[in-house]
């Protein structure tokens, strides 16, 4: 089963936004985003950003914050001008649309970071204007468009809403495997790490360990 039939299977029913059952099952993406379905420790999207913004807290948190804004901002947007593709036969358009959505928001979030916080906005670097081309922001728009847009059941309000906490979910996880992989490095720097295995080496070993460690959720959100 892949990553599309997973997130349908998990809001299957009940899709009437005001039902109960389908807000329980919104959460349910929600902590399945997190945990479960990381996209970072279990799909392996927007590794670089990980493994280049990772080695003190502070810019990691900033870093996960300004995905997750992104992310959420870019499904908001991508969803219905989906919809507007969808109904003019444009379909084919998609991937470039998104993209260009997603690098305006981008360039507006760095210059809002620049003037309100030209540190963090330093000290990300590079990194903040490669969210136009993270993998993980891309993934969740098309993922949320094929998982939900037309799906039987789902009209297109409901769907518009499982798609917002589908990336609110994958946001929280990104933020949430930069922290714990910023506090693992933060750690190594002061351990007593054989040669051949400084630098890049003892970085994909953390990061694996710190990957199959979310093997321990497996099961607790369907």
């Amino acid at each position: 089963m892949n990553v599309s039939e997973t997130i349908i299977a998990s809001a299957a029913a009940g899709s009437d936004p005001a039902s109960a059952s389908f807000i329980v099952r919104l959460l349910a993406m929600v902590a399945a985003g997190i945990f479960t379905q990381n996209f970072v420790l279990n799909r392996f999207l927007g590794i670089c950003p990980v493994l280049g913004v990772s080695k003190r807290l502070g810019p990691a948190v900033g870093m996960g914050v300004a995905v997750t804004a992104v992310m959420l901002m870019a499904t908001a947007l991508t969803y219905p001008v989906y919809a507007l593709l969808a109904v003019n036969g444009l379909e084919f358009l998609r991937t470039l649309v998104f993209i260009l959505i997603i690098a305006s928001l981008v360039q507006l979030l760095e210059v809002v970071l620049k003037k309100r916080n030209p540190d963090l906005h330093q000290s990300l670097g590079v990194y903040l204007p490669l969210i136009t081309t993270n993998c993980a922001v891309l993934g969740v728009t098309i993922l949320v468009t094929d998982g939900f847009f037309g799906a039987a059941g789902y009209s297109f309000w409901s769907g518009y809403l499982a798609a917002i906490f589908t990336a609110a979910g994958g946001g929280l996880g990104f933020l949430a495997a930069m922290v714990m992989f910023a506090g693992v490095r933060e750690r190594l720097e002061d351990s007593d790490i054989p040669k051949s295995l400084r630098g890049a080496p003892i970085t994909l070993i953390a990061a694996a360990i710190v990957a199959m460690s979310f093997l321990g959720f497996a099961g607790l959100v369907g």
